[in-house]
């Protein structure tokens, strides 16, 4: 079997964030979404793998290379406009041949990885496995419509009125009848070749399509709050080490990962945590469910349950911040020049909360 992983997309939903960096490249527990969804297809056995990509295409290209720090084989097929998810099955032909394939959306994380649906899906007679999961706001997302037995009847991209709860996770085996199907649709109103479609058409004709439902967690990290809530989950399930410098006036307490280079001095960290490379944590208070990436300096600051990337400083901040996602290169701090008062400088769809 082959890999393929749609990275491409502006991720709007994630903006400012993602005006300057590919929202696949945004770190969840300081690894970024992307390099977690190609060890999921390497642990399940797979080793060629083609990235879908867009208008990032460059930096895509920069962080993952050849795959090789994998031990996979990486092929890059670029889609010219973001025209649907069956349109990128389309143009990945001539590199996914007559194998069968997994594609997972490279923005997801899912619990547990993909192995035993790989080994289900490779050794089964089904042309079509399709992942599902039950949730509460499906009118999000693809859904499925199952029978008394739990075959699929319909599938439908985004219905106003949903008839069942179960959403189509990003994760979807096919075999090369796919490419008939593809072929056969036509653009949905969204001006997009929808995969919903092109499994429906499968279904229309016979061919069988399994659906498998997860029990586990998974989330699309497309939205900050989804973002933070992934990056929770993850946390809580990682294995914690301790490499960089604790001194003696520093308290660590729970699940804590400190990468080497780091330095946590006179202050307070409380797990689940991770502390990036050659990052400073100085008289401050590090509560649960943040995650710091490499090159970042807080000083004299509260932050629990955020999301802060590399190369940032955050110095003497009057408040605790929470539930908050901090860019690159990003500094906040507490201005001494009189008379005081908020100075910033916002992009576009910026969102502050202040006190």
């Amino acid at each position: 079997m082959k890999g393929l992983i749609l990275s491409g997309g502006k991720g709007t939903r994630l903006y400012p964030l993602t005006y300057t960096s590919a929202k696949q490249l945004v770190p969840v527990a300081n690894k970024p979404v992307l390099f977690r969804v190609i060890e999921a297809i390497r642990d399940a056995g797979i080793t060629d793998i083609g990235i879908v990509v867009g208008d990032t295409a460059p930096e895509i290209q920069a962080a993952v290379g050849d795959g090789s720090r994998w031990g996979v084989c990486v092929q890059y097929i670029r889609q010219e406009a973001p025209l649907g998810l069956a349109h990128a099955v389309k143009i990945s032909r001539s590199y996914l041949g007559n194998d069968r394939f997994v594609m997972f959306l490279g923005d997801n994380v899912i619990q547990g990885g993909i192995s035993s649906l790989i080994r289900q899906f490779a050794t089964s007679d089904w042309h079509c496995q399709i992942v599902l999961k039950g949730v509460t706001e499906p009118q999000h997302y693809g859904v499925a419509e199952l029978d008394g037995d739990g075959r699929i009847l319909r599938l439908v991209e985004k219905p106003r009125e949903p008839r069942s709860n179960l959403a189509m996770v990003g994760i979807y085996m096919f075999d090369l009848h796919v490419f008939e199907a593809v072929d056969a649709i036509r653009p949905s109103w969204r001006g997009e070749l929808e995969i919903t479609d092109a499994i429906q058409y499968l279904v229309e004709r016979g061919y069988r399509v399994y659906p498998y439902i997860h029990r586990g967690w998974w989330i699309d990290t497309g939205k900050p709050g989804d973002m933070l809530a992934a990056n929770s989950l993850v946390l809580d399930e990682m294995e914690h080490c301790i490499e960089g410098l604790v001194d003696a006036d520093s308290r660590v307490e729970g699940k804590v990962s400190i990468a080497a280079g780091a330095q946590v001095i006179n202050s307070v960290i409380r797990g689940p945590a991770i502390i990036g490379e050659e990052t400073r944590i100085v008289n401050s208070y590090i509560g649960p469910f943040t995650s710091i990436y490499h090159h970042t300096t807080i000083e004299s600051s509260e932050i629990e349950h955020c999301i802060i990337l590399e190369n940032c400083r955050i110095v003497d901040l009057p408040a605790r911040r929470e539930d908050s996602l901090i860019g690159r290169n990003v500094v906040i701090v507490r201005s001494p020049i009189k008379p005081r008062a908020y100075k910033m400088t916002l992009g576009d769809n910026s969102r502050v909360g202040v006190l």
